[in-house]
């Protein structure tokens, strides 16, 4: 789409609402700690590399060392201990944050927008029907998708039958009495 005001022209990339995307569908749900997560993975994959070079530097010039080389492995275990540990940690623990869910009413479909290994977005399209809620609250899950683990805040739906049909609270429940009585029959 281009415009033109006074002589000059206006280019617009965007060819849809801003809460829809064309390949996607509508936007249900976005994150609201996306940006710290994403910080936070930076922070902690820059200070890693930054300690992956500087330690042997530092190590040589400033002529600091052991005589045993069993206290220098584990010194060097150590810290290469803690260079990895923490944003590996890190990537586990927010791997499932989803900073914006998508739904495409036409395929009832769901596409789960969360940052990789390497904090670059990746997309998980899903159905309602593979949505499974685990039987026991789990700290970093609120649902799983397929069996990706998956956690969103159900206070930052903007409407709340979008999280409703997510999770399949919408559906009719059907409770069998024959079965639950054959069940305590047999027990």
């Amino acid at each position: 789409q281009v415009t033109s005001l006074q002589g000059v022209s206006v280019r617009s990339l965007s060819t849809s609402a801003p809460h829809e995307h064309p390949e996607h569908g509508r936007l249900v749900y976005k994150g609201n700690l996306a940006k710290a997560v994403l910080g936070v993975r930076f922070f902690s994959y820059s200070t890693s590399i930054f300690n992956l070079f500087m330690v042997p530097y530092i190590m040589l010039k400033t002529g600091i060392g052991f005589d045993s080389l069993l206290i220098q492995a584990a010194f060097y275990g150590l810290i290469g201990f803690f260079t990895f540990v923490t944003p590996v940690t890190l990537h586990v623990l927010t791997k499932g944050y989803v900073i914006r869910l998508y739904y495409k009413e036409e395929v009832d479909t769901y596409t789960a927008i969360t940052y990789n290994a390497i904090l670059a977005e990746k997309a998980t399209v899903f159905h309602q029907k593979d949505v499974k809620i685990p039987d026991i609250t789990k700290m970093f899950t609120t649902f799983y998708a397929k069996t990706k683990s998956m956690l969103v805040n159900p206070m930052l739906f903007p409407n709340p039958q979008d999280y409703n049909h997510l999770m399949g609270y919408d559906k009719s429940f059907y409770f069998n009495f024959e079965e639950e009585k054959e069940d305590s029959e047999i027990k």
